[in-house]
């Protein structure tokens, strides 16, 4: 019982010092009002302090500290403020961390639930659990000894990392063997590439698919651009931003800058306890101003629609897809004792144009913000800016597509066969008892194949099934044959190669290109015009 009452104590420091953090931004800048500020404050605390004694001596049951204090009082006390500002336990802040840094300490692969059971999705080129041997759809039954029966994805994947060059036992099961598989991998650094996929899919033109903005991203950026330019004249790119969560500011302003002029207002931001800063394009393109395509969807936020606002304002490149998700709200991240951490919202981004990216989230509850949209009328009550070349843009929800693309929604047979992960062990299976070579196509033999998979996994279809989507289920296939076959990247892009929004955009080049050279027109008039008066 003492020791419960330490840990609460502690906790209870942990939230006093965010409260009086909050308190403390508040009175620096009020200095007038400080004292006041200070008294209510302290009054506050004193009475948070009373009712979690009452509440841990009297609640019916026991009460966790942990669960009181980091996933209760602090998360509510700073999701009334706006539903970005957040607290990270030891655990969370870690991971947090670990995204911004690009990097980690493991084995190297992807690991999910299939089946009930923790299998192996893909081991990342390179690593420890590739050249140790470890396949895709291997089924994970033990690490260390510790049976894996009753851990979800994240217990095993923690057991997975460890210390540099430290061993983890991982005991496997594989289709086609009968006795369990031992190996021994030596824990390494793994790179979390932000840039996933990057190949040139028709000749001169590059696709490049980032999935997030962290501490390597704009370098892993500019060696995706140098690997096209070694192939030949870059003729065109599509940028998917696609899923793009954000990350970090300046990645995103980097990232930003080699598709622009150098000079170019890339982004600002100001709050109330910030002056504005500006970030402007220091180093440039370098004159390659090949036609540029922006894939975005409702997943795509924060420094993702930094990017895609600076390309949309400057006319650069046609963006296309959904709105965007609308998180225009800068957090700083503050360490705070106990390996815990405190994102507190400091300011607000606006693109070149002057348009406040973040969303509206007055009197909407945290589910509603992020997973119920309104797409009716999206730029009804929406402020209105210009481009450089005086094209009309929207702010205050997101980036706005130049060129919309509702989503492909997915019918019955396809949810069926993804929930009961039909394509993934169809794979596992025939790659286990066939051959495969990069000239591999979904044939008719392949076809038949399929459909006994179906059958021996009590997968429900009809032929009709199968010829309604006949286009859908050949890429899956294919895809899913590549990543056993050759590894996650190849599968990813068979799945680019036959992506319809990947397609819209490779046939919006032209257009893109006709925007590009408008602009450019349009501003050298509007410039020439202002130097004769």
């Amino acid at each position: 019982m003492a020791r419960s009452s330490h840990r609460a104590s502690a906790l209870i420091v942990s939230f006093l010092a965010v409260c009086g953090f909050l308190g403390m931004v508040y009175a620096q800048k009020n200095p007038a009002t400080a004292h006041d500020g200070d008294s209510d404050v302290s009054d506050s605390l004193k009475e948070f302090s009373q009712v979690y004694d009452v509440v841990e001596q009297n609640y019916a049951e026991p009460v966790n500290a942990d669960k009181a204090i980091y996933n209760g009082a602090i998360p509510g006390m700073l999701h009334v403020l706006d539903p970005h500002s957040n607290f990270f336990d030891p655990k969370s802040y870690s991971l947090l961390r670990e995204d911004q840094r690009g990097k980690y300490y493991g084995v190297g692969m992807t690991v999910g639930p299939r089946n009930n059971k923790v299998i192996v999705i893909a081991p990342f080129a390179g690593t420890p659990a590739y050249r140790a041997g470890i396949h895709p759809g291997d089924i994970i039954i033990a690490v260390d000894g510790k049976p894996t029966d009753n851990l979800n994805t994240s217990d095993v994947a923690d057991l997975l990392k460890g210390p540099k060059g430290t061993t983890v036992h991982i005991t496997m099961l594989r289709e086609g063997t009968d006795k369990p598989l031992e190996f021994a991998v030596v824990r390494d650094e793994i790179p979390r590439y932000s840039v996933d996929l990057h190949f040139l899919i028709r000749p001169g033109i590059g696709y490049m698919h980032v999935s997030g903005f962290n501490e390597t991203t704009e370098k892993e950026v500019q060696d995706a651009l140098d690997a096209f330019a070694q192939q030949g004249d870059v003729k065109g790119l599509v940028l998917d931003l696609r899923q793009n969560p954000g990350g970090l500011l300046n990645e995103g302003v980097g990232v930003a800058d080699k598709f622009l002029h150098k000079g170019q207002l890339i982004v600002s931001h100001h709050g109330r306890s910030s002056p504005e800063r500006r970030y402007v394009a220091t180093h440039g393109n370098g004159g390659r101003d090949y036609p540029l395509v922006v894939l975005v969807n409702r997943g795509t936020a924060s420094a993702a629609e930094i990017v895609a606002g600076a390309i949309q304002d400057h006319d650069r490149g046609l963006i296309i897809g959904e709105t965007t998700f609308g998180k225009g709200l800068v957090q700083t991240v503050y360490p705070l004792s106990n390996d815990t951490g405190l994102a507190l919202t400091t300011a607000k981004y606006y693109t070149p144009s002057g348009r406040l990216i973040q969303r509206d989230y007055s009197n909407v509850s945290l589910y509603d913000y992020y997973f119920e949209r309104d797409e009716k009328n999206n730029t009804a009550n929406k402020e209105i800016k210009l481009t450089d070349s005086g094209r009309t843009v929207y702010g205050g929800g997101g980036i706005t597509p130049d060129v919309k693309i509702d989503p492909i929604k997915s019918n019955h047979f396809q949810d069926a066969l993804l929930q009961h992960y039909g394509f993934f062990n169809f794979a596992k299976h025939y790659t286990a008892t066939h051959h495969v070579t990069k000239s591999f196509e979904v044939d008719e033999n392949v076809l038949q194949d399929f459909r006994k998979s179906l059958e021996a996994d009590q997968i429900p279809y009809t032929e009709a099934d199968l010829v309604q989507n006949n286009e859908w289920v050949r890429s899956n296939i294919k895809s899913e044959v590549f990543v056993d076959a050759f590894g996650q990247e190849e599968g990813l892009k068979v799945k680019a190669e036959t992506d319809p929004e990947v397609l819209k955009g490779l046939d919006m080049l032209p257009q893109a290109r006709q925007l590009a050279d408008n602009a450019k027109k349009v501003v050298a008039e509007r410039n020439s015009t202002a130097l004769t008066r």
